[in-house]
């Protein structure tokens, strides 16, 4: 997604001509395809499918909704099966007509009605706390201390956190939740928070470019145990607008910059 004008071929192209080796793949680039063939394509390019992107949204208004939600949620863990990516990121969902509560609620159950199959296939369901300002209709699970209550409720070894410096770099209970997490975190994503900013959704920054304490949270993770790939995660119709080639050359001098120390996937 962070380089959105490119199809999974040439994204897998481009990153193996430019030294990077990871990549989170979003579902909608799988459609057309065989999942067979779409692996094919990045082992050729030596690309490793470090998450798949997304599953969630479980809150729901009807028995037919909640039902819809399941089997996606499904679908969505035999697609990462099949690329070879070990998690499958969840954008938990929220509903307006819900209370927050309830939201939180049907999540977890909702989670916990899929371990038994994320268990069989391999894959790790992720949870990624999303900013508050998403609180409405995007998720409910707003801080890592509610991904880690969840956790704690299920008890589940497949079930672990994305943790996303955009969401989380204004908690203040961020360190100690980082530690309480510990090896739960299974996905780090970065980015960077731009002042102003002209839209919460589709205006992010490359490292560096925003206020973020990008460094000091990754040392704060890596300390916690985290030990895997970085995930470059910018959503911008800014740099979308650029020249592609050039776009990626600079999220990997700015992941230098910016992030420092792990191979980035983007």
């Amino acid at each position: 997604m962070t380089t959105k004008a490119w199809d999974l071929p040439t994204a897998a192209a481009k990153y193996s001509a430019a030294g990077v080796q990871g990549m989170g793949v979003w579902r909608q680039w799988l459609d057309g395809r065989p999942l067979a063939e779409s692996r094919r394509m990045l082992d050729d390019h030596g690309i490793t499918p470090v998450s798949l992107v997304r599953g969630g949204f479980f809150p729901h208004l009807t028995t037919e909704e909640k039902q819809e939600s399941h089997d996606d949620n499904i679908k969505a863990l035999d697609e990462a099966a099949a690329i070879g990516a070990p998690q499958v990121v969840l954008v938990c969902g929220a509903k307006p007509e819900l209370s927050l509560e309830d939201s939180r609620k049907q999540i977890t159950d909702g989670i916990g009605a899929c371990i038994d199959h994320a268990k069989s296939v391999g894959v790790k369901l992720a949870i990624e706390p999303l900013h508050p300002m998403y609180a409405d209709c995007r998720s409910a699970i707003n801080t890592l201390s509610q991904a880690n209550d969840i956790i704690d409720q299920l008890g589940a070894e497949h079930v672990g956190i994305a943790a996303d410096v955009y969401h989380i770099w204004w908690d203040p209970n961020l360190e100690a939740e980082i530690k309480r997490s510990g090896e739960r975190i299974c996905g780090f994503h970065v980015c960077d928070w731009l002042t102003p900013t002209n839209d919460f959704l589709n205006d992010r920054g490359l490292m560096g470019e925003g206020c973020i304490d990008i460094k000091g949270i990754r040392q704060k993770v890596e300390d916690a145990g985290f030990k895997d790939w970085i995930e470059v995660e910018v959503f911008s119709d800014r740099w979308w607008s650029h020249d592609p080639d050039d776009y990626l050359a600079k999220i990997i001098e700015a992941h230098k910059e910016g992030s420092e120390g792990f191979q980035p996937s983007t």
